[in-house]
């Protein structure tokens, strides 16, 4: 029997199948089987225009048979098999698809739908396989034939006795080496895995024969292994039922089997779309945060399928940043893959799924805020801060789509609002948005900075996320309402209080100069207060860098060393300001000893370290000793 060359180019292609085209070789498994619900399909089609041929979808199937002793895996498929001259023109050019011309000879749209439409799926088989035999009989055709190979130098085709129409395709598997573990594919456990990953939606049973371990007839606790045949994929999706079909239970269950999470998901969003791109997704927005969520070994992303077979675990293109905690899953009949059906083409239908899924989500969370407050905020204690990262990243270009998904605690109505909520109850005269940051609301409570705003009856928004002010920065205002921090230069309140401060500043103009050479250049400057009431000092800060970002940047690895422009702001109607004067005319030294203990003050309240703890505690002393 004359061995017969692959045609032009097909040798070095299939050497790119083998090594380069696919990521894993569990998916030759996948290809085979799409192959073969192909070949099912093909029927099917015929069916519907042929009246002597019916189709009973129960009398059709996929076996999967491995055999350890042989060393051979099987697929066999009751489809429409192939002629003599279908397999010389299907399988002798590599990358021509038979199912490909199929679906566009007769115009398939809606449906079931053709899978494998590239011509090389078939080859990934030599991924695992020695030589592959295919032995398979025509639909249109009384003889049946077998097609071998093994590899690049080519193939055979002989006559063989085959009753019923169908393929069946041996793999016989490569011996184990010190990289590859071929024996895994001869493993029930195994493939029934690979199966359950990537072909579980398949909508033909998958067969196998598998051991189970069982008590024996008769007896109590004698346990024997019997082989029973069992159809190991689910055939129908969740996510093609009526969604009046499902319950709670059944998405929650999904969520488990898929591994999505070990919590309970807070929702599920289920999508059908039959538009210019047509999809189906279900999407759930989980409880809690995986514990590496905020890692950069995190990997985003929805399992995507194309007619219900797994093309990619974690497709990161169809979700922003800012919703990456989502799960779940998008198929499509639709999208433009490249010949391994692993990657995608970025296309214009990926960019419509991944803009209609965005617009979904935030939807979800909408409703959710509205309709049921703890649930959303059981949510945002979990990813509140992804969502303000996303405010802040790219420049803040979706921070207008982010906002109203915000919270921040609120120091009137002690427990986190929107800023909608914020705003809707300001007084007419407020012209900020007022807020603080800290390491902690209790902390935020007692600065000094807020005694001006509270005093004023304005509600302060709490930041306590490192995240906060940066966002902020970068939303700038909400309603036309800009955000003002309780420690900026000017907090637009100051009117009544301008006159006497400015007539104290006048007075005190060489303590103050004084005081500022004393620090040096740890101030910007030291000038009398318009905001304190009962504290004797702060710090507030002049220009965009505040004190809190400051803390945050020089916290960084990249060592930045940022600094603030600081401002000492004493307050000229506390005692300790009688003392700074008295020091200043009779007592230079013990200005200097103030000076420093307050504005190691000033820093302890913000947070800030102070510079030289020794030399602090050493002026706590002098203070203390008459």
């Amino acid at each position: 029997m004359a061995k017969r060359e692959f045609k032009a180019e097909s040798k070095k292609l299939l050497d790119m199948v083998i090594n380069s085209i696919y990521s894993k070789r569990e998916v030759f498994l996948r290809e085979l089987i799409s192959n073969a619900s192909d070949a099912i399909d093909k029927i099917y089609y015929r069916a519907l225009t042929d009246d002597h041929l019916t189709f009973n979808q129960s009398d059709y199937y996929i076996k999967i048979d491995p055999n350890k002793d042989t060393r051979t895996l099987k697929v066999i498929d009751t489809g429409i098999g192939m002629t003599k001259e279908e397999l010389e023109s299907n399988l002798g050019t590599i990358a021509r698809s038979g199912s490909f011309d199929f679906k566009n000879e007769n115009e398939l749209k809606d449906g079931y739908d053709i899978i494998g439409q590239f011509g090389v799926g078939f080859y990934a088989a030599f991924m695992v396989a020695d030589t592959v035999t295919v032995m398979t009989k025509s639909l249109d055709s009384d003889e049946a034939y077998k097609w071998e190979s093994q590899g690049s130098d080519g193939y055979t085709i002989e006559t063989i006795d085959k009753k019923e129409p169908g393929t069946e395709i041996i793999l016989e598997i490569k011996e184990n080496t010190e990289d590859e573990n071929y024996d895994e594919y001869l493993e029930e456990y195994r493939l029934k895995q690979i199966v359950k990953k990537y072909s579980d939606f398949i909508r033909y049973p998958i067969k196998m024969d598998v051991t189970e371990s069982k008590l024996k007839e008769g007896t109590e606790d004698e346990y024997e292994d019997v082989i029973e045949e069992q159809t190991i994929n689910s055939m129908v999706p969740i996510w093609k039922k009526n969604k009046s079909e499902l319950t709670d239970e059944d998405y929650e269950n999904f969520y488990n089997e898929k591994h999505y999470g070990y919590d309970k998901p807070l929702k599920h969003i289920h999508i059908n779309v039959d538009g210019t791109v047509r999809y189906n997704a279900i999407l759930y927005i989980p409880e809690n945060a995986p514990y590496n969520y905020y890692t950069k070994e995190y990997e985003k992303g929805l399992e995507l399928y194309s007619n219900g077979v797994l093309i990619m675990e974690k497709c990161a293109d169809l979700l922003p940043d800012y919703f990456s905690f989502v799960k779940g899953m998008v198929d499509s009949e639709d999208l433009s893959l490249n010949i391994s059906r692993e990657m995608l083409q970025h296309d214009r239908q990926l960019k419509i799924i991944a803009k209609n899924i965005n617009k979904k989500i935030k939807t979800q969370l909408l409703s959710i805020l509205r309709d049921d407050r703890e649930k959303y905020e059981k949510f945002y204690a979990s990813f509140g801060q992804q969502l303000k990262f996303g405010v802040y990243s790219d420049y803040g270009m979706n921070k207008e789509l982010l906002q109203d998904l915000l919270l921040f605690y609120s120091s009137k109505e002690k427990k986190l609002v929107t800023l909608e909520e914020y705003v809707s109850r300001m007084p007419e005269d407020q012209k900020y948005i007022y807020y603080a940051t800290g390491d902690s609301n209790e902390r935020i409570e007692k600065l000094p900075q807020t005694e001006m705003v509270a005093e004023k009856g304005y509600e302060i928004l709490y930041f306590t996320d490192e995240i906060d002010e940066f966002a902020i920065k970068m939303l700038m205002n909400y309603k036309e309402k800009e955000f003002k921090s309780v420690s900026s230069g000017d907090l637009g309140i100051e009117e009544d209080e301008n006159k006497e401060s400015e007539e104290k500043e006048e007075e005190n103009k060489d303590l103050f100069a004084s005081m500022k050479e004393i620090l040096a250049d740890k101030v910007k400057d030291v000038r009398v207060s318009k905001r304190l009431r009962s504290h004797p000092v702060c710090l507030t800060a002049e220009g965009e860098i505040s004190i809190e970002m400051e803390k945050v940047i020089n916290a960084m690895p990249d060592d930045q060393q940022i600094k603030a422009d600081k401002v000492l702001e004493i307050n000229v109607n506390h005692d300790v300001f009688q003392s700074l004067q008295n020091a200043y005319e009779n007592d230079k030294e013990k200005l200097s000893l103030y000076t420093n203990l307050l504005y190691n003050q000033a820093l302890l309240i913000e947070g800030l370290p102070v510079s030289d703890p020794v030399e602090f505690t050493n002026d706590i002393c002098k203070v203390m000793v008459p």
